[in-house]
């Protein structure tokens, strides 16, 4: 398993472009320095009417795959 902690902060308008499917990876920093790239659906339950803000923790298996994406703040 692999654990990654990001700060994400994107305007509702950008997060809409993740909503209706027309951007469909988000690559994001994370606090050592990796990029990281996972499908943006991932991010629809986070959505609110400002956007998205917040701290997230990304969990990978050994070999990549998404298990799970929780905002911690």
């Amino acid at each position: 398993m692999q654990e990654y902690l990001f700060t994400l902060a994107l305007t509702h308008d950008q997060c809409m472009h993740y909503y209706q499917g027309t951007v469909q990876f988000v690559q994001v920093m994370s606090d050592n320095g990796k990029r990281i790239r996972f499908p943006a659906a991932r991010l629809r339950p986070f959505i609110s009417s400002i956007g998205i803000r917040g701290r997230f923790r990304l969990i990978l298996s050994e070999n990549n795959q998404f298990q799970s994406l929780e905002k911690i703040l």
